[in-house]
């Protein structure tokens, strides 16, 4: 039930800053080149062939901006995502707070309530015991499932579902669930750990995903081809 999403969002907003800047110097190339090839209009010799200058194209830049119009980040999503997960969490917070509150606990501020939570020296009411079960369940907002499904839908939104940020995304969870380790005081609980597994199912589906070729169609064509060579 920590704030995984908050913690990996610096290496996410890496990634979104990376397709950022490969846009705008895919732009930037292309006005400079727009620009040479005036200068080389304009200063072309008259004894020179006539028709068109040739110029080389910049096959990185025209990559980064395929890259840039084809995985466009969804940060309207991002950021829905990550008012809904505050508004949880602040939810849950209070209501560990006023638990704890009514049997004499005063928590520390910033980590002092997870390092209270994984001491465990506390007693749980019903009511508590109750919304967490519901939380904690199979088919509940901290769920593995859904929490698994959220982390890595907030990657993809991140990078526009870009394949080739895989990695770099699955390095910033795994950096997040360190610190989230560390915010805990030790090993999370078993929930989080197998939660963590499924994230990483979840990556290798997507990695899987991601190396799949469309099928257009080609290969039935040659076939149809060969056959009627044949």
């Amino acid at each position: 039930m920590l704030d995984i999403i908050d913690l990996v969002n610096p290496g996410y907003q890496k990634a979104v800053d990376t397709v950022g800047k490969a846009a705008k110097a895919s732009k930037t190339t292309e006005f400079t080149e727009s620009a040479e090839t005036d200068a080389k209009t304009d200063k072309k010799d008259e004894t020179a062939p006539s028709g068109d200058t040739y110029v080389p194209e910049d096959k990185e830049a025209v990559k980064a901006e395929q890259e840039a119009k084809t995985y466009k980040p969804n940060m309207a999503l991002v950021k829905q995502m990550k008012e809904e997960q505050a508004q949880i969490q602040t939810r849950f917070v209070n209501m560990v707070r006023d638990m704890l509150g009514k049997q004499g606990m005063t928590i520390a501020e910033g980590d002092g309530i997870w390092k209270t939570l994984a001491g465990g020296k506390f007693e749980v009411d019903e009511a508590a015991k109750k919304a967490a079960q519901e939380a904690i369940a199979e088919d509940g907002y901290w769920g593995v499932k859904q929490t698994s499904e959220r982390i890595v839908g907030f990657a993809k939104a991140l990078v526009g579902g870009n394949p080739e940020k895989i990695q770099l995304m699955q390095d910033a969870f795994e950096k997040g669930y360190a610190a989230a380790a560390k915010k805990w005081g030790g090993a999370l609980p078993e929930i989080s750990q197998n939660t963590r597994s499924a994230v990483l199912d979840l990556f290798d589906q997507w990695k899987k995903e991601g190396q799949e070729e469309p099928d257009d169609g080609e290969s039935e064509k040659t076939e149809e081809s060969g056959q009627t060579e044949e």
